[in-house]
């Protein structure tokens, strides 16, 4: 028999350990190094590193153009929760199977998100400048913090992420509209469920839009400029999900003009963000490098994943996290 191909770092290869004998039941296998031919591969954190697909590192895309050069290549599982990277676009286009670790920092992301949440309604922003200030700058007199309980969140993207949150902020109090990418009977806790294509039906009963979709053709540039517009004067806007799903001129001028009360952002355009951004000065947001769902814990949970799916591929059985 064959011994089946495996293309992964040597760290992760480590991290796997006894994993991999036991996913295979047993079964011979070898890695691959960069340039030979493979039959499976794994690209984990250590490939990408802090890589961009705007700024890809030289072993990233070293292991990308492995990728795209292997001719026996037949799945690829990435550690990201995502594959809108260019390179995984390549491979499904060749017929490659192309699965993703969503959900392995599905908390972690829900619990950033919250807290962006909390920070932006209990005016952490403006009290963190008075604290750099030395300033005693007590929020009576000017401007009281409204109660969460009663608002309205508008959660754009129904997958691990935007449930978790939704359970959290309903347990707050708020009420939950969830936004996916179908019409359908809404599931607690949102009390109501529109498709992206719906999404400005509910735009304006926004106090808050949660932003923690997928990448893809239908959510890219999803909150445009019109988008905005619908929203009513207050609306804080969180985003865990993709700079690309807003048009991040328009939020710009929304949040200098005042339509915009506040922002938490995770994600933008352009990775990192650039130093002349005016976002990194703006009183009213908080700036964050691509870091909502980073944990100690992530590594162990997508190498779950992966050895599931490397004993459902040896086996014959459907993928998780299939693209």
């Amino acid at each position: 028999m064959q011994p089946l191909r495996i293309l992964m770092s040597p760290e992760a290869a480590r991290h796997a350990g006894g994993g991999l004998q036991a996913a295979l039941g047993g079964k011979p296998y070898v890695l691959a190094n960069i340039g030979d031919d493979a039959d499976v591969a794994f690209v984990s954190r250590d490939v990408t590193g802090l890589s961009t697909k705007h700024a890809v590192l030289p072993q990233t895309q070293r292991f990308h153009d492995a990728l795209r050069s292997a001719p026996s290549l037949k799945w690829v599982h990435a550690h990201s929760s995502g594959a809108d990277r260019p390179v995984y676009g390549d491979l499904i286009a060749r017929g490659v199977a192309v699965t993703t670790s969503s959900g392995a920092n599905a908390g972690v992301v829900v619990q950033t998100a919250l807290a962006g949440v909390l920070m932006l309604a209990r005016c952490f922003p403006q009290l963190l400048a008075a604290q750099r200030n030395r300033s005693w700058a007590p929020l009576v007199g000017s401007g009281l913090p409204r109660d969460l309980a009663g608002q309205t969140a508008v959660i754009v993207g129904w997958g691990p992420i935007g449930r978790g949150l939704a359970s959290l902020l309903a347990a707050l109090g708020l009420h939950v509209v969830a936004v996916r990418s179908t019409d359908g009977a809404a599931e607690p806790p949102a009390s109501e469920t529109v498709s992206y294509e719906r999404i400005g039906e509910v735009l304006p009963r926004a106090d808050w839009l949660v932003l923690c979709c997928p990448l893809t053709e239908r959510t890219r540039g999803l909150i445009d400029a019109a988008a905005l517009a619908r929203l009513p004067a207050g609306v804080r806007l969180v985003n865990v999900a993709r700079g690309e799903v807003v048009e991040e001129p328009a939020l710009i001028d929304a949040l200098r003009r005042g339509a915009l009360a506040g922002a938490y952002l995770d994600v933008f355009a352009h990775e990192p963000l650039p130093a002349e951004s005016p976002l990194w000065d703006m009183p009213n947001v908080i700036v964050t490098p691509h870091t909502a769902g980073h944990s100690d814990g992530n590594e162990m949970r997508v190498a779950a994943i992966f050895l599931d799916n490397l004993r459902r591929w040896t086996e014959g059985q459907p993928l998780l996290n299939r693209v």
